[in-house]
């Protein structure tokens, strides 16, 4: 019976260790505490109104915050490749361009021949020669073109337009029902607008994600924050690129869930009390609900605004771990008001008191399978006493 106990006492260290006890994801004591031998460190935040707070005030990537500019842009400019549409008027006949013959009469002008920009940025204009039209406004072409035949001319005014536009368009691509390079409206148009004119989105909106490209610059925001938030829709400007594209939201459940593995949003953005509920909730027989965590890389600047300590970690980003307290009843109110993420892995971890009964219930079954080899040892030897009896 001494070798029975001894192997009970080494059981029972590897349980208690942790070595060999099945669980569906670490304690709520280890990721409190910071306990990890493989994988990176994180930074722990619990769940509170200040941390909803720099939250919001941070927000998430959205296009009025990467191009705070509120202006619409600036008047369309000529390009290389612009066909340029020149008209030359004189106060009288007899003078550069209008013959004296003419008399005198309403519309003495002269309408030249569309010309583009060329590789060196200019157009001619005779007894002008070469004027520069690369990077400039219509108006200031104009003034360009009446200096240079001033001296010849009578009393000239000239109106140059955009007879064919080559450049200052805007590319439209993805998920739209007409991907196309669009000229860029002279008046200014917002983002929905140019989506709209390129033919709408063609999936579901709360699937679809938009890249704006400007300037060497790039963001990817929900179609969703663009229409629900109009500060989202920003204007367009020349050579922006707007890319279109479906990718569906989803977050991920393990643990004392209702059910485990991957869950699309749905819609465009949703909280963690939605999350948890379409994962069918926490397990009442299992789940510690102070001990509901959301696992999310975020941006260093809104790390350190959170208090994690950054300087243990390298990278743009760094790996948090969000702590709700759903057994305080407030605590559902704050998951209301956390907004998901995509690719978010919500983890709840069992109650203390689960990992006792495992750990209790292996014990019984060691003690059971030991104490019936001891019986049937016993019943053997008493039959080999029994077997010698004459």
């Amino acid at each position: 019976m001494s070798n029975f106990w001894r192997v009970i006492g080494v059981m029972a260290c590897l349980l208690c260790g942790g070595c060999i006890m099945p669980t569906a994801g670490p304690s709520e004591i280890r990721v409190k505490t910071g306990s990890t031998t493989e994988g990176p460190e994180y930074g722990l935040v619990k769940l509170t109104p200040a941390t909803l707070g720099v939250l919001g005030e941070f927000g998430p990537k959205v296009l009025s915050g990467y191009f705070p500019d509120r202006r619409p842009p600036q008047t369309i400019r000529f390009g290389i490749g612009d066909a340029v549409g020149v008209t030359i008027f004189e106060a009288a006949a007899g003078g550069l361009f209008i013959p004296s013959e003419a008399g005198v009469r309403p519309g003495n002008f002269v309408t030249l021949p569309n010309q583009h920009v060329d590789s060196s940025g200019n157009i001619t204009v005779p007894y002008g020669g070469a004027i520069r039209a690369l990077g400039r406004t219509p108006t200031q072409v104009q003034a360009d073109i009446v200096a240079s035949i001033q001296n010849r001319a009578i009393d000239p005014q000239a109106v140059v337009v955009l007879a064919d536009q080559r450049t200052s368009l805007i590319s439209v691509l993805g998920e739209v029902n007409v991907p196309t390079r669009l000229q860029a409206n002279a008046a200014g148009e917002r983002i929905l607008d140019v989506i709209t004119r390129a033919g709408g989105i063609r999936g579901q909106g709360f699937e679809t994600w938009v890249t704006v490209e400007r300037g060497g610059r790039r963001v990817t925001v929900p179609f969703g924050a663009i229409v629900y938030e109009p500060a989202n829709n920003i204007w367009a400007h020349p050579d922006d690129t707007i890319y279109v594209y479906r990718e569906p939201q989803v977050f991920l459940a393990f643990g004392a869930a209702g059910q485990q593995g991957q869950f699309p949003f749905d819609m465009w953005r949703i909280n963690l009390a939605q999350a948890v509920a379409k994962a069918g909730g926490l397990l009442d027989s299992a789940a510690e609900p102070s001990s509901l965590f959301v696992y999310r890389r975020e941006p260093r600047e809104l790390a350190e605004k959170l208090g994690v300590d950054c300087s243990r970690f390298s990278g743009p980003t760094v790996p948090v771990i969000y702590n709700a307290d759903l057994r305080d009843p407030a605590g559902y109110f704050l998951a209301t008001k956390f907004q998901m993420q995509d690719r978010d892995i919500v983890f709840a971890a069992n109650a203390s008191t689960v990992e006792t009964g495992k750990f209790l219930q292996f014990v019984r079954l060691i003690v059971a399978t030991a104490a019936d080899g001891a019986i049937a040892a016993n019943q053997a030897h008493i039959l080999k006493l029994n077997l010698r009896v004459p």
